[in-house]
């Protein structure tokens, strides 16, 4: 027994349609801050790496719209799970592209720093007025910061509801685009008071700012793929589900011993429950009706298979956690999801 994209709640259905909408018309407004960017660009390091990580914001929406529409695929032979898991894949996708450009653009800017290239702002004449380029440049990295923060926090909420990593990386990103933006014009700023290098060091200070975001979604993308225990989707702690799986399970009045074993499938979670039960009380409907039961638990549960065993072997941890296999009726476990 297992669900998919295509029985979640309606609340859940709603949210994705509205996330789906959002994306859409992110992209497009996006499309209009790169365009106004590219030609605010000039001689200014700032506003090429700007520019760069604008461009780069294109992927975290298109990841998300594309992995959601494949996710809605049927399960077949080749994929009886369905492709609950692209939703990951999507996130790594955007992860590694962050990380990427960010190493590129560290690079990119220390050598301007390094050569000591001195950007100039020329002015330009505007409506019969002649003014200071930079003006402009202040203008298009201002307009640049202000839609991303009202889209990073109209995504907010469909990325909880839905435990979506991707459009919750893309909102997090929209909301802090505030500090690029400020970077950029500080460096602008310092290019029109004769301070050559704050144009460099602006371009790099953006470019370290990509990279944390890259290189901390990119981890968090490589353990779920390599099925870590389900955490919040913030990834600062153990997701709730699992001691809530667990309390109901450790009742049922069959259960004597049991392991429990959850990772992520992109939104879903999906696992395995293997048991030592009290004598002669296991049988097929018993266990079918133990997995209907687990499942009913919650939308994000997709598939629990309780396994018999006549003897469960203790598994070793590390640093006090048990890295994918969590013994049910345990204190240590217990201490582990506090």
């Amino acid at each position: 027994m297992s669900r998919s994209i295509r029985t979640m709640p309606e609340e859940q259905k709603k949210a994705l349609r509205r996330a789906r909408w959002l994306e859409g018309i992110w992209i497009v407004v996006l499309a209009t801050i790169v365009t106004a960017i590219y030609f605010a660009v000039g001689s200014s390091q700032a506003m090429k790496t700007a520019w760069i990580e604008d461009l780069l914001s294109f992927v975290p929406p298109i990841a998300f719209l594309v992995g959601s529409w494949i996710e809605g695929w049927k399960p077949n032979r080749r994929f009886p799970l369905g492709y609950i898991r692209v939703a990951s894949i999507a996130y790594l996708i955007s992860a590694l592209a962050l990380g990427g450009v960010g190493i590129f653009l560290i690079v990119d800017s220390s050598i301007a720093l390094i050569k000591q290239e001195h950007p100039t702002i020329g002015s330009v004449e505007l409506f019969g007025v002649t003014i200071w380029f930079g003006w402009v440049m202040i203008g298009a990295l201002a307009y640049s910061v202000v839609m991303p923060v009202i889209f990073g926090h109209l995504k907010m909420k469909p990325a909880q509801m839905l435990h979506d990593k991707t459009l919750y990386a893309d909102a997090i990103m929209n909301k802090a685009d505030w500090m690029t933006g400020l970077a950029g014009i500080v460096g602008i700023l310092g290019i029109g008071m004769g301070w050559w290098w704050a144009d460099a060091v602006a371009a790099i200070m953006i470019a370290l700012d990509v990279l944390h975001d890259g290189f901390k979604h990119t981890g968090a993308a490589i353990r779920d793929l390599s099925d870590e225990m389900p955490r919040t989707i913030d990834d600062k702690e153990f997701d709730p589900l699992i001691g809530k799986v667990q309390k109901t399970f450790e009742a049922l009045p069959w259960v004597s011993e049991s392991r429990l074993r959850l990772h992520e499938e992109g939104r879903f979670l999906t696992g395995t429950i293997y048991v030592v039960a009290h004598e002669n009380c296991l049988s097929a409907e018993v266990i079918d009706a133990a997995e209907a039961k687990l499942l009913t638990l919650h939308w994000r549960l997709h598939d629990i298979s309780i396994m018999p065993r006549a003897k469960i072997e203790q598994t070793l941890t590390v640093d006090g956690e048990d890295n994918g296999s969590l013994p049910l009726r345990s204190g240590a476990v217990r201490h582990a999801l506090r």
